[in-house]
């Protein structure tokens, strides 16, 4: 019984461990785009639709910068996990929806022939892309937290 008890406590320090490089590792990418989208934003503000003004594109992207930044942050904390997760599957499939779906069935004017293989290219990854990071926050919704986290810290400290 012994054996099986080492055999299970390592195994548990095992998952303790993967579970905070996935976090951390996860979380990167939001935490890269959202400083991105705040602080180096003129690219992003050029994809928007041309429909909206200027300064809504701006206040749009800064805000999309904070979610993304914030929630990238908590899931790599490992706190609020499953707030985070929904936020920004939600922010995902919006995403996906009003960006780059569409952009998928057209391409900007005054490209030229290997730009435009470019900007579909850009467009499918992005999408695809989107679709996998939404299934790891369906995960993540349902995920058990380890304990390098700081969930778990604060629910051993009460």
């Amino acid at each position: 019984m012994k054996i099986i008890q080492n055999i299970y406590n390592h195994l548990r320090l095992r998952y303790d461990m993967t579970d905070a490089v996935f976090r951390v590792l996860f979380s990167l990418i939001f935490i890269g785009l959202g400083g991105e989208h705040i602080f180096s934003n003129q690219i992003i503000i050029k994809m928007m639709p041309n429909f909206l003004p200027h300064a809504l594109s701006q206040i749009l992207s800064v805000a999309a910068g904070i979610l993304l930044l914030s929630c990238g942050i908590m899931i790599a904390l490992g706190y609020q996990v499953r707030m985070a997760a929904t936020l920004l599957g939600l922010f995902l499939i919006i995403v996906n929806i009003c960006i780059h779906g569409p952009a998928l069935f057209y391409t900007p004017d005054g490209l030229t022939e290997e730009w435009e293989w470019l900007w579909q290219v850009y467009q499918r990854s992005n999408f695809v892309k989107n679709l996998c990071l939404f299934g790891v926050c369906l995960h993540l919704i349902n995920h058990r937290l380890g304990q390098f986290s700081l969930a778990m810290k604060l629910k051993n400290r009460l």
